[in-house]
């Protein structure tokens, strides 16, 4: 079996899966645009799921895995709120991404740091917060290649 986890390790090194939760679709677009950076800049190969169709995608295949989740109503995207809250991702990297127009320290606060108490052996690597308006695509592309070097190590 060793072969087989060897095998594992080898095809996971650096490969990265990009989950999001949305409604209104502006956190697919965050999602694309870290999509966009990290296959045209960074030359990764990159997995994108949306979680209402995939609600259970299997993470074992990835070493880096980032999560979106659209805030509206004062509620979190259910199913990026429970993906996070319910998922053991070991060694993995992990980073979360809100669309929110809620400012950024209290969306973390309330939304983020809420899950890391329920799954304590989550910790990300990065948490951001973009404005839940489009024209903060730049913003998302530039936190990507900001964590980007945390991703390849």
């Amino acid at each position: 079996m060793q072969f087989a986890d060897d095998l594992v390790n080898v095809l996971s090194e650096n490969k990265t899966l990009i989950v999001y939760a949305t409604r209104g679709g502006t956190t697919e677009e965050y999602a694309k645009a870290i999509n966009s950076v990290l296959t045209d800049e960074f030359k990764m190969q990159v997995d994108l799921v949306n979680l209402k169709n995939a609600r259970n995608p299997d993470l074992t295949q990835y070493q880096n895995i980032i999560v979106g989740a659209g805030i509206r109503m004062f509620r979190m995207h259910k199913e990026g709120a429970q993906f996070l809250e319910k998922r053991d991702f070991g060694e993995k990297n992990v980073g979360i991404f809100l669309s929110s127009l809620v400012p950024r320290d209290e969306a973390i606060k309330k939304y983020v740091d809420v899950i890391l108490q329920k799954n304590t052996t989550l910790k990300p690597i990065a948490v951001e917060v973009f404005r839940g308006v489009r024209a903060h695509i730049e913003k998302a592309k530039e936190w990507t290649r900001k964590i980007t070097e945390h991703l390849r190590s």
